[in-house]
């Protein structure tokens, strides 16, 4: 799920498990390098208070720690300007120090520390990083132990923070550099007025309608060569592919890059494609944040779609045996991604009798929450 800190949000990177397990792997190359010293472990605040305490926790040898704070981060932006704001008290003459730091990315850090050090004249100066971005560092100090090697993108948790929020977070979040969208997967049976209630949605949150069958026209009608793809498999009696249908979408995504969000409208209709969607979010930065059905009685159902009937135009709306077909195929289609859905707890069902104003207002409800 994303955090919202201040004015941002972020998303999951690095989980906690993956964490803990870096750190032990740490604790295992040092221990296994120093096992005949007593090394000094120095912490540089505030980040790196989390790691220190794992870290010292899992140290099989004996062994002493400090800290000393540094500052160099202003908001999201690392700047060059570092001061000592708490420094060492004990004799580190002779001694061997492991600069435990929660994250390396210019390495602006890194010359101070060197400085300080080298004024205590230490055995040795050892650099142990949890956290490095290689694309962002711009110094020549040898880092000896480095946990993982991340993008250069901000991330906050596991005492980093955001504006001084976000350190207590066990896990690890990256910053989203498309900021909040709202995507959902409207869902209805037929009848439920799904159509009607995406244009007020769309209107209301300034967000882009993505109806599959209508993307599928478009294509075919103007004979582009995704549309020339799909008409080959159509005429030929076949499914049109989940990766054509995918390159559809994606197209219409880039075509609306600075939208507030997308409402899909007919996809997905499986967990392949709920979760060929999430993949093609991810690399917009972005997610579905919820799966919306609007739920109607079966007899209420059959009687709008008769009553729709009788102006439509449409065969299908004037035979009952067939709309109740068609309202028994989508509660069989969309059961397995209600499943897949609530596994994330992004489903919502929604009641769908009433004016058009209330059931609007309800939707509207759950969209506000997201």
């Amino acid at each position: 799920m994303l955090v919202k800190l201040q004015d941002l949000y972020f998303k999951p990177f690095i989980s906690e498990e993956k964490i803990q397990a870096t750190v032990q792997q740490m604790v295992d190359a040092i221990a296994e390098d120093l096992k005949d010293e007593m090394p000094i472990f120095v912490g540089i605040l505030n980040g790196s208070f989390m790691f220190v305490s794992d870290f010292v926790k899992n140290y099989p040898y004996p062994c002493e720690v400090t800290f000393i704070k540094l500052a160099s981060y202003d908001g999201v932006k690392s700047t060059e300007d570092i001061q000592r704001l708490i420094g060492l008290t004990q004799d580190l003459t002779g001694r061997t120090v492991v600069i435990l730091e929660d994250i390396i990315d210019s390495g602006n850090t890194l010359g101070e520390v060197h400085r300080i050090f080298k004024n205590e004249k230490v055995k040795q100066l050892i650099i142990a990083t949890l956290f490095y971005k290689p694309e962002a560092y711009k110094k020549d100090f040898k880092l000896h132990y480095v946990g993982l090697e991340i993008p250069n993108k901000f991330i906050v948790g596991y005492g980093l923070d955001y504006n001084g929020l976000g350190r207590d977070l066990p896990a690890v979040y990256q910053l989203k550099t498309t900021q909040h969208m709202i995507n959902i997967v409207l869902f209805g049976p037929p009848g439920a007025g799904k159509g009607t209630q995406a244009n007020f949605l769309k209107d209301k949150y300034n967000l882009v309608h993505i109806s599959t069958g209508d993307v599928f026209r478009y294509n075919i009608k103007n004979e582009t060569a995704l549309g020339t793809l799909a008409k080959s498999y159509m005429d030929r009696g076949q499914l049109v592919p989940d990766e054509v249908t995918i390159d559809m979408l994606n197209a219409e995504v880039e075509k609306n890059a600075d939208a507030n969000g997308f409402i899909f409208d007919g996809f997905p209709r499986t967990n392949a494609q709920a979760e060929a969607l999430d993949t093609l979010l991810d690399t917009k930065d972005s997610q579905i944040n919820a799966m919306v059905a609007l739920e109607v009685d079966d007899e209420v159902l059959v009687g709008r779609l008769l009553e729709r009937g009788k102006t439509s135009g449409r065969p299908d709306d004037a035979d009952e045996g067939i709309i109740r077909n068609r309202i028994k195929e989508y509660y069989d289609k969309t059961a397995i991604l209600k499943d897949y859905y609530s596994a994330q707890d992004k489903y919502y069902g929604v009641d769908g009798v009433g004016s058009i104003e209330e059931i609007t207002e309800r939707l509207s409800e759950v969209l506000d929450r997201l």
